[in-house]
């Protein structure tokens, strides 16, 4: 597995921060994990393969999170790129992101499933397990920050991956997480945050300190990070792993 930082930002226009996407190589093919709407320009400043993109995760429907879908799938109908794709693409998420898909299409007739290759939309039901490509099985977990955000453990044989996504403190999260070779969590917030439904640091030190995973990433920072020393903040709550600043551009080896 390999994970490279699309978005480490939130829905504030940030200079060094877009928001929320990441991709993910597995053994059985390429996931990009949230799609907000600068995703779909980050796959190709990163020089990723996006024509050729096997699934896409949505955690929830916040727009930061899902908001470049449409463009995303209007652009393929159109980009030389992607005129002679013939393997589906698969899009998954909770209940209601067909709906969601649906209402996109409708601002303007978009066509966004009319392609040269099946778009599948997949809606998953919390803690039933699914594979989201061949020899990649995944599970989700709901959170405690809109009724549709999930979680989502993915094994593929080589390593194990959690994404929880936006959420608020729970301390289910940590046994969902539990001995991942990467848990990627948030921390919206260094600390005093304005809101129950993400975490700052301290509950994101918790979460890790429970979880153990082998590494950990924090991401989805707001600008109250920017003036905050990570690594001297982190070594504060001496934690049990390597704890890494999500950073746009940054690649990483999850498994071998």
């Amino acid at each position: 597995m390999n994970l490279v930082v699309l978005g480490s930002g939130t829905a504030e226009p940030h200079p060094l921060r877009s928001s929320a996407a990441f991709w993910l190589k597995t053994s059985g093919g390429t996931i990009l994990l949230d799609c907000s709407a600068s995703a779909p320009h980050r796959m190709a400043q990163e020089k990723l393969d996006w024509p050729n993109l096997d699934a896409i995760w949505i955690s929830h429907f916040h727009l930061d999170h899902c908001g470049g879908l449409a463009p995303f799938l209007f652009s393929t109908r159109k980009a030389h790129q992607t005129q002679g794709r013939t393997k589906p693409l698969r899009i998954f998420g909770a209940s209601g992101l067909e709906q969601l898909i649906s209402r996109f299409n409708d601002v303007n007739n978009y066509k966004l499933l009319d392609q040269r290759f099946l778009v599948e939309i997949v809606e998953i039901e919390p803690l039933e397990k699914f594979r989201i490509l061949p020899g990649v099985d995944a599970v989700a977990m709901k959170t405690p920050h809109t009724g549709d955000s999930l979680a989502v453990r993915i094994t593929d044989g080589e390593g194990v991956f959690v994404y929880t996504a936006d959420t608020g403190f729970g301390k289910e999260i940590s046994a969902f997480a539990r001995g991942a070779d990467l848990l990627l969590t948030e921390s919206s917030f260094f600390k005093n945050k304005k809101v129950d439904k993400h975490l700052e640091l301290a509950e994101a030190m918790y979460l890790i300190r429970h979880a153990r995973p082998k590494r950990a990433m924090l991401t989805h920072f707001y600008a109250g990070w920017d003036e905050v020393n990570f690594e001297a903040e982190v070594s504060e709550f001496e934690p049990v792993c390597e704890v890494i600043e999500a950073v746009d551009g940054l690649r990483l080896t999850i498994s071998e």
